[in-house]
This record gives structure tokens, sequence and C-alpha cells, in this order.
């Protein structure tokens, strides 16, 4: 039997390609990061907290010589191995204790978070009570919440919580959000805030990421036009899991977050028409050609990319590993 015969048997399948989606500038800078430590040093490399959200990612550095810890305690004393800070950025104290331990530090924080730190920062230098929209327990959150003493920042995960929060000075206000939220939960409780405290400063441009926001707005465009819909992404990772949600809030009637194609649920999507596929901002596009050949394996796909707006974001590297930087010319 030829190919051509072997296709025909196949059920067709139409392919949304969500663009943008996949890495972002900042997830790009934080594991060029890594990659260019372990060039210039040699490994190991020590890296706080997974670089990035996504298993694949982790794993393939841990093959050229990274050593992921949760703290800075595990690390080796003494070491002159660099010590890197993931994207999601660190509370003030880890720095802190990173230069008494003398550690060669390098930070890999998103641009865009470290921004958030900033606004938290200034607000509190001007007296206002910090109210941080985000999500409990993420690094990201945890790092903002600790650029401020204890209680100056106060987390706001939910509309209901807007509702009952109750400030110390209504006239003395301030909001910031984490970056990798959904754009419309964070629509509805920063109205709520706004609503019941009118002279809250609003930051000077919008927290929640360009990427963050551009891939939530590509699903929104094609979620209602396929059958079901997959999220390239892990689990812990905010922004893949704002893109499910996204995604279903849309009108696609099954939308599932995946790590790789061994995780897709064939009884769910073994009879689709059609398919959207996208990826967050921490997942490698390879996991997205991963996927698309697994649906190849059992249908006759048609692929066609969506665009929706052009990124040309760019954040170059921390400075310690610039080409033009000091150890970088002894190369």
């Amino acid at each position: 039997m030829s190919a051509t015969d072997t296709a025909a048997q196949k059920p067709s399948l139409r392919v949304l390609l969500c663009a943008p989606r996949g890495f972002c500038a900042g997830v790009v800078r934080a594991i060029d990061a890594v990659e260019r430590a372990l060039a210039l040093y040699g490994p190991p490399v020590y890296v706080r907290h997974e670089i990035v959200h996504n298993k694949y990612v982790v794993e393939g550095l841990k093959a050229k010589g990274a050593i992921f810890v949760e703290e800075l305690a595990e690390i080796p004393a003494g070491t002159t191995a660099p010590v890197i800070f993931s994207a999601h950025g660190v509370a003030k104290s880890v720095p802190e204790d990173a230069a008494a331990r003398n550690f060669y530090a390098i930070d890999a924080t998103c641009p865009l978070v470290t921004k958030v730190h900033r606004e938290a920062t200034v607000h509190f230098k001007k007296g206002r009570e910090v109210v941080l929209i985000g999500h409990a327990g993420h690094p990201e959150v945890i790092g903002t919440m600790g650029q401020l003493p204890e209680g100056a920042v106060t987390l706001v995960e939910t509309a209901e919580q807007a509702r009952s929060f109750t400030p110390r000075d209504p006239q003395n206000l301030a909001y910031t959000t984490q970056t990798t939220l959904s754009i419309d939960d964070t629509a509805a409780i920063v109205d709520i805030l706004r609503a019941r405290f009118p002279a809250m400063t609003a930051p000077h441009k919008e927290d929640i990421c360009y990427a963050t926001t551009n891939r939530q707005e590509a699903v929104k465009k094609v979620a209602p036009h396929v059958d079901a819909m997959i999220v390239v992404g892990a689990p812990n990772s905010s922004n893949s899991q704002r893109l499910r949600e996204a995604a279903e809030r849309a009108g696609c009637r099954s939308a599932a977050l995946v790590q790789r194609a061994s995780e897709i649920d064939w009884t769910v999507f073994g009879a689709i028409a059609s398919l959207a596929v996208t990826a967050g901002a921490s997942a490698p596009e390879i996991l997205v050609e991963e996927i698309i050949d697994a649906f190849a394996e059992r249908f006759d796909v048609k692929v066609e990319t969506v665009h929706t707006v052009e990124e040309d974001v760019f954040f170059p590297l921390p400075r310690q590993l610039r080409p033009d930087a000091p150890n970088a010319a002894a190369e």
C-alpha cells in the first residue's frame, strides 16, 4: 500500500497553530544565561529554583552541567561556580544571603518582573500600602512580596478577596500584579478594587507581560473555532494554566495542558476534526512539533498558523555574561 493510500485512510484534522506561542524574551534570556555561564566557566553552574517552569528545558540544562537547588544552603560552601537566580525573581534576602556566602551571583530575573519589584518598592517608599494581585506560593509572588518588609504587601487572589479587603488607609493605596495572570480575571479584580478605592494608584504600565497578553489573545481568537485545544506547558507554569482557562472560557469544548505527546489522552483527542495548539512562555518549540507529530500518526494533518501579533522583544543577558564583560574578554 502506498503512503498516499495510508494517508487517505486517516481521518482529516485541521490544526490551527497559535502565533505567538512558546518562549518569551524573558525565558530566552534566562536559558541563554545558564548556557552562557556554562560556556564561560564550565560546569557546574548552580541555579536557584527551576530557571523556567519546563521539565524538558531543565533536564536539558542538567545534562550540560547545571545543578538546580531550591535554597542557597544546598550549594557547597566556598564554591567559585556561578549561582544564577531564576527568571521568576527572588526576594531581597536571597542576593543578600548569596553575598554573605561569597557566591558569584548572576540575576536572570525577567526584566518585566524586575519592573514590578521596582514599582512595589517605589510605592512603599512613598508610604503606600501595596496590594499584589497574584497566586499564593508562585515563585514570582514570593519574590515580589519579598522586596518589602513583612506585612507591607497584601496578596489578593480572587474577586471575593478584593471585595473583602480592608486597607489601613484607602487614600494611600497602590496595586501591582503578577506578570503571568489571566487578563480577564485580573481586570475583574482591578475593577472591584478601583470601584471601592478610587484613589488607588495603578501601575504606570500594565504589569501583565506582553507575552502573557499576546498568547491569551491568540488563544481567544482560535478557541471558538476548534473542537479541542492543547496547551504545551508544565502544570506549575502560571501562564500555561491561564492559556488553558482562556481556551475554555472562549468556547473550546475540550482544552488540555500537556508537557509531552505521551500525556495526550486519546480517548478525548482521538475523534476530533479540528485542533488548536499553543504553548506557554516556557515551552520550547520542539515540544509543539512533537505534539503535532503525534497527531500526524493518527490523522491526515493540515496545519495553519493563525497570527495575531508579531513579537520583537529582546532582553540582553545579565551584565556579567555579555560578550563585552571583562571575564568574557579572556575567552
